[in-house]
This record gives structure tokens, sequence and C-alpha cells, in this order.
């Protein structure tokens, strides 16, 4: 007996976007021989404009980094940024139009959250790029575990065998940590890399810096990502952006250390990149070097991730499209928050955070 929730995969639907299914479910609607045709037409050979459902607006070049800005079907655009490092290509992808959690040093954030992407937008991403890559990160516009499924489908889609065959370890996923999904993505069968947006060490600064988080205990989101590392055998890397005078106390240090020392965790410093969002005290290389110092002499590893793409505003916390600002002015259609499960409290603190955020920004 089928699930209730089992939706049946016809061709027509294959054929108007199939980049959004693995070859096994085109392989059960359209047979094996047209099954191998089309995942080698999308995955071996050029892109083709039949099989797209999203273009090449735009590439901005700096140097080492390249952003794309991509067109999708409703009008939309999203950013993807591909880095070159020495090891090979990194790329960057997004997950949503927009996005609903509200960072105060993110400008993805800044037209709110339009919509979800589909599996298919998030590969694409990937296939549709002039650079070969080795390493995928769900680092771009919008949080991936509030768009859990199509995010899991689009992976399980990279590494089907019969197509890109792109290698599980070789992706990254980076978030906030809502529980929920933190829960989920322990259960499954993917040994990808977890990163953890952290940025603090007590609920009051985490809830200044992600203020549409506050419904999740940051004891309870450290805990499920050190169960997802113990679980996987895996090394999780906890992403910390120093804003001196907010989270660089000496206690923060301490707080640090009793999580992660002797855990399988990396602890990756950031500095901040400017956005039109707040006025955040941007650490030098000096508070950065100091700060990493005294983390490792509190028994922890530490790298401090090197910015890239400032010069085309292709950095961390810098993706974000106007032209979404635009058609979201213009859309009849109403925003679908329902699909992230946010408390009511989440959602009805929209305006005071954004107050919240001018207030206190360190300067």
């Amino acid at each position: 007996m089928k699930n209730k929730n089992t939706v049946i995969i016809t061709e027509e639907m294959i054929n108007s976007d199939p980049y959004g299914y693995t070859y096994k479910e085109i392989c059960d609607c359209v047979g094996e021989k047209k099954a191998r045709a089309l995942m080698h037409a999308l995955y071996k050979e050029k892109p083709q404009k039949k099989y797209q459902t999203m273009s090449i607006d735009d590439i901005y070049n700096g140097g080492d980094t390249r952003k794309y800005s991509f067109k999708l079907k409703d009008g939309y655009c999203i950013e993807t940024v591909c880095i070159k490092r020495k090891t090979g290509v990194t790329v960057c992808v997004s997950t949503m139009v927009g996005c609903p959690v509200g960072c105060i040093f993110c400008a993805s954030g800044s037209n709110g959250f339009i919509r979800n992407l589909t599996p298919s937008e998030i590969v694409q991403q990937v296939t549709l790029l002039k650079e070969k890559v080795n390493r995928i990160v769900y680092m771009g516009m919008g949080e991936p575990f509030f768009n859990y499924d199509n995010v899991i489908k689009s992976i399980h889609i990279l590494r089907d065998r019969n197509g890109l065959n792109f290698p599980t370890d070789g992706i990254n996923i980076s978030t906030v940590g809502p529980l929920e999904q933190l829960k989920k993505i322990r259960e499954e069968h993917l040994k990808i890399q977890l990163t953890l947006s952290l940025h603090a060490t007590n609920q009051r600064t985490r809830d200044i810096i992600i203020p549409h988080m506050k419904g999740y205990d940051i004891n309870k989101i450290v805990e499920a990502v050190l169960s997802y590392s113990e679980r996987h055998n895996r090394k999780v890397t906890i992403a910390y952006l120093l804003i001196p005078g907010l989270n660089d106390k000496a206690a923060d240090v301490r707080q640090l250390g009793r999580w992660f020392r002797e855990k399988n965790v990396l602890i990756n410093l950031l500095q901040y990149n400017d956005t039109a969002n707040c006025n955040i005290n941007r650490p030098n290389k000096q508070q950065l070097v100091a700060f990493k110092l005294r983390l490792e002499a509190a028994g922890l590893e530490v790298k401090m991730r090197e910015s890239r793409g400032n010069n085309i505003k292709a950095a961390c916390g810098q993706l974000v499209s106007n032209t979404n600002k635009k058609n979201k002015q213009n859309s009849s259609k109403p925003t679908d928050f329902n699909s992230h499960k946010f408390s009511k409290n989440k959602q009805n603190n929209n305006k005071s955070s954004s107050t919240q955020k001018k207030n206190l920004c360190p300067r």
C-alpha cells in the first residue's frame, strides 16, 4: 500500500524539470534506456536549454572568485559563488530566495523570505557553472535546514552514481541549527560535512546576532551537533563570527572550551564582511589572531576563514539580489512562512528584531 504522501511521477513532470529527479525515479517512470540517455545528456554533456528551468543572468569576476546571478522562471534571482583554491573549486549554493533567519551580519534576508528553492534549482547551480567543482557548500542565500526535504533531495541527485556522482564527503551544509532538522540529519544515511553557525556562547548574545532563532536553546543545539559528529564519526565545524565587545569575552573562551575541548570539532573564526544591514564593529587581523590564540590555549582547534569575493559582494553574508525586492512588491502571492515551522513568537518578533539590530550592534 502506497503512502498517502507519495507523489506519482509522470513522464511529463520529468520532461519539464529533469534536474529534479534521481536516476531511479526516472527509470521507474520511463524505463532504463530512456533514463540512461537523459542522465547522460544532463550530467555528461554541455548543458542544454531545453532541460533548464533557470538561466545565467550575469557573472561577476573577482580574481579567484566568480559570482553567478541566476534568473528563475518566476523572475526572482539567486546568487551562487565559485571560489578557486589550491585544491580545486568550491561552489557556494543558495537554498532559498531570500532568508527568514535574520542574522544581523547577513544581507541575504534584507528582502525577507520569498520562497524555497526546488531540488532542481539547487542542482542546476552546480551543473550550469562554467567551472568544474570538487566541493559543494550549502552556504549561500537561505537556511538549508528550513528547506530540509529539498536540500536532502538535491544531495541525493548530485551524488547519484548514474548522474554527476558527486562524492558525499565533498558536500558541506552550514546551518543555524534548528533542532528538529539536526535530529533528522543525524539519522540520514548521508555522511556529509556539517557546519554550525553558532556565533555566541550564551542565549542572550545569540538572540541578538540571530534574532529569529530565539525559540531554540543554544545548549541543545550544540548537543545535537556533537551527537551528529559522534554518530557519523565526522569532524564538525563551528562558525564563529567575531564581533569585538559582544562575543569575544573571557567567558566566551571558557564556554567554547567546555563545549568543544577534546571533541572532533574545528572552530572557524570569521571576519564580518560589509553589508547595508548593520554597522558591526569589524575585527582587525590582530584581534582575530589574539582571539584564536586564546581559544588554542583553551585546548581548541582553530582556523581563521579567509574572506574571498569582497570586491564583487560575493563574500560570506553579502549574497542578495535587489531584483527580488522589486519582484516581491509586484507579486500578489503571500509569503509562505508556514513551511519553516517557526514558532509564533519568532514570527511576531520580526518588527522588534529589526529595531534590536540597530540598537545592539557594537560600535
